[in-house]
């Protein structure tokens, strides 16, 4: 099979291209993919393919851009010029732009695939259902929030148009067959990037405990609570405690962690890393405490939880949304807070930093519920759904030939 992605993708800063290095990397290793085509937008650095196991070709079409009204016609120009046999879509709402025009221009490109008649899937990691349009950084106004419901449902319609909509929760699944009276969404799990074949290391390492977070920060992910909880939690205790701020901006609010870096210079050991390379990513994890989520809302299921988990890291958690949907269905465990309250947030750092054996305890579960779904595995579980729906279009296609023919 010879598939395309379409998809951001290391080193851009679009949203996703981490998940799609990593899905990437175990596709290659299949049997049944004799090359992958990466239809991606354009970055200045060269894309991240040097991947260190033994895999098909990877070839890369740098064919979009965030925010540009031509994607639709570029993707579709290199779709038609690389010929894939099935075409996979890794996606959310704001995946080719925060332009409410540019944005649905390029969600439209499932159906185009579908009105070519190549077989497509597209990874959905959100929908527009469950997010809090306020504290994503959308719309705080509530005319817009119901204008941008009504673009939202009639996109998802769009999507929903594609062979199959994966989607990474069950909650999703549900919402979309009973609003949408879709039948051809499938629940395939977010999975795990990274699994080692030994149990992780537990300890962390000499000299201040970090309590890291990791994202793009500025709209539902704000990290100013989290500097102030620590300070709590570093006169309640005192403990040598760093606070490690890893990541960038969210692209809707540009400046932010610059701003927050100046208005909390005062407070010590607080670091900003800026953009995690991705062999950068388990040194990041391995060096931390605990792992900490400063969310207001939630917007999809967390790729950072399953790193977390991957890594046999604690972690601390606003009790809301999908994460608290994650840990009933998949097995993680963390403390919880109160999104509200930085004295909350300050209790549940404090509970894990303050108790080793319980530190521990939290890592070593999250490590488990992490290996039930390795990429490997889900990596399988796409293949599989491509080969139905390649042997369901060529049973339609036999039969209405034989229809026409008799």
């Amino acid at each position: 099979m010879k598939l395309a992605i379409v998809t951001a993708y290391p080193p851009s800063k679009v949203t996703l291209n981490e998940y799609a290095y990593h899905l990437v990397k175990h596709f290659r290793q299949h049997q049944s993919i004799t090359e992958i085509i990466l239809l991606t937008d354009k970055t200045e650095g060269a894309k991240d393919i040097a991947f260190t196991e033994d895999g098909c070709t990877v070839t890369v079409k740098e064919c979009w851009s965030f925010n540009s009204y031509t994607n639709i016609i570029n993707v579709t120009k290199a779709i038609n010029a690389t010929q894939p046999d099935a075409v996979l879509f890794n996606m959310q709402f704001m995946k080719f732009g925060d332009k409410k025009i540019a944005a649905a221009l390029g969600l439209m490109l499932p159906l185009v695939c579908k009105l070519k008649g190549i077989p497509n899937i597209v990874l959905l990691h959100n929908i527009l259902e469950e997010v809090d349009l306020g504290s994503a950084g959308f719309t705080t106004n509530r005319l817009m929030q119901k204008v941008y419901g009504f673009i939202g449902t009639s996109l998802t319609k769009l999507i929903l148009q594609s062979d199959t909509v994966a989607v990474t929760m069950q909650k999703y699944v549900t919402i979309l067959e009973e609003k949408y009276k879709a039948n051809n969404v499938k629940l395939i799990p977010h999975g795990t990037f990274e699994i080692s074949n030994t149990q992780p290391d537990y300890t962390i390492p000499e000299g201040p405990m970090q309590v890291m977070t990791f994202g793009k920060f500025g709209t539902y992910k704000k990290v100013e609570a989290m500097i102030e909880a620590v300070e709590m939690v570093r006169a309640s205790t005192g403990l040598d405690l760093e606070v490690v701020i890893a990541g960038t901006d969210n692209p809707n609010v540009p400046g932010y962690l610059a701003q927050v870096e100046e208005n909390y210079k005062h407070v010590p050991k607080v670091r900003f890393t800026g953009y995690v390379e991705e062999h950068e990513v388990p040194t990041l994890f391995h060096e931390s405490a605990v792992v900490v989520f400063p969310y207001t809302s939630t917007t999809g299921s967390s790729g950072v939880l399953h790193q977390a988990g991957s890594y046999g890291k604690a972690v601390v958690m606003p009790d809301l949304g999908d994460l608290a949907l994650l840990v009933k269905d998949e097995g993680y465990l963390g403390e919880f807070f109160d999104p509200n309250s930085v004295s909350s947030l300050a209790l549940a750092i404090e509970n894990i930093v303050t108790n080793e054996a319980y530190r521990i305890a939290l890592g070593k579960t999250n490590y488990q519920a992490a290996t039930a779904y390795p990429m490997s595995k889900i990596s399988n579980m796409y293949i599989n759904t491509f080969s139905t729906i390649i042997a369901d279009k060529a049973i339609k296609n036999k039969v209405e030939f034989d229809s026409t023919a008799a």
